[in-house]
């Protein structure tokens, strides 16, 4: 890494003295980088000279405190250190603010690519590329088998109404950013509201999994799951839906979407939803309903990027288009709660 002597965000002195407190054979003195940057989480590679961390913290300015709760990433880590599911080992968390003017932690750092594209992976070959995507759906099916209660993580979400909740959630976000009349997506959330199923058994939900939240190994094994800051407590069927609908824009060529997914060699949905299947106990009959809810939430999410952009609030390129990704979607999300319930 491209170590510097000052961070964006980071007083390393005050940092290096805090490490050598709390931090096991950790030296005062610290150089690193920022690996990962913008509006989510900032995340950091430390090092002593001798041992390596990483360290992550809000972002900079004024940021909703739910919306970038440390402790909560750090609890679900370290609540799930015992099981199958690879998460990077957790050191300490910071709360007092005056070390770095908000909560932080620090966990190991863990080997692996967090492959975004499909240039990435298209050099290791399709046989490659396709045991990469299964062991993508093999580690959210063990995710999704963990017993929330048997990890001390019952009291990490509001489970019950979990659906009807994010439906009402999305339909708010969407209505705050409205540019323009949008019949179809009126009819998505009629038909959502109007079909909220029984839910899965209550497990673990990340919130925002797909492979670039993930580190592969050279030998295509997952070594960790990374970027828990939505993680809560619900019906686990939505991750493997929102995957899902990511994975089908990844064609869009819009700048902030992974198009790993079209990789030859890559899953395609329906060998996605057959393995998670096979690995899983949850049913899947009423899969067309969380197909139709995650393309509601993404709707809602890029509909919110048109209006910025409108209004001169997004920074860099390639917004010019990003409204016309709603029709399709739109089209997407009503095909699926046909087709497969």
């Amino acid at each position: 890494m491209t170590e510097m002597k000052s961070l964006p965000g980071i007083d390393l002195e005050a940092l290096g003295a805090w490490f050598a407190a709390e931090i096991p054979g950790a030296g005062p003195r610290l150089r690193g980088s920022l690996i990962a940057g913008g509006r989510s989480n900032l995340t950091y590679a430390m090092t002593d000279g001798v041992h390596e961390w990483i360290v992550r913290r809000p972002p900079l300015g004024h940021v909703l405190t739910s919306a970038h709760d440390m402790a909560r990433e750090f609890r679900v880590m370290s609540a799930l250190q015992g099981t199958e599911v690879p998460v990077p080992k957790t050191f300490a968390m910071c709360t007092d603010a005056s070390v770095l003017g908000a909560d932080f932690y620090v966990m190991e750092r863990c080997a692996g690519t967090p492959y975004r594209h499909a240039a990435e992976v298209e050099p290791l070959g399709p046989e490659r590329t396709r045991a990469i995507s299964e062991h993508l759906v093999d580690t959210l099916a063990t995710l999704h088998a963990v017993d929330p209660a048997s990890v001390g993580l019952a009291d990490f979400g509001r489970p019950d109404g979990f659906l009807g909740r994010q439906v009402v959630l999305w339909k708010k976000q969407l209505d705050a950013s409205y540019t323009r009349d949008l019949p179809m997506a009126d009819e998505l959330y009629r038909r959502l509201a109007d079909s909220v199923p029984f839910e899965s058994a209550v497990g673990i939900v990340h919130g925002d999994y797909r492979l670039d939240n993930l580190l592969v190994d050279d030998s295509d094994e997952v070594t960790a799951v990374l970027d828990w800051e939505m993680a809560t407590l619900g019906d686990p069927l939505t991750d493997l839906a929102l995957m899902l609908v990511y994975a089908g824009l990844g064609a869009s060529g819009i700048d902030d979407v992974s198009d790993v997914s079209t990789a030859l060699g890559f899953l395609d949905a329906g060998e996605v939803v057959e393995r998670y299947s096979r690995g899983s106990e949850r049913d899947l009959s009423g899969f067309g309903f969380y197909m139709g809810l995650a393309t509601f939430k993404l709707v809602a999410i890029i509909e919110g990027i048109h209006y910025r952009h409108l209004h001169g609030q997004t920074v860099g390129s390639g917004y010019d288009d990003v409204g016309d990704l709603i029709q399709p979607l739109l089209d997407a999300g009503l095909d699926a709660m046909k087709e497969m319930n």
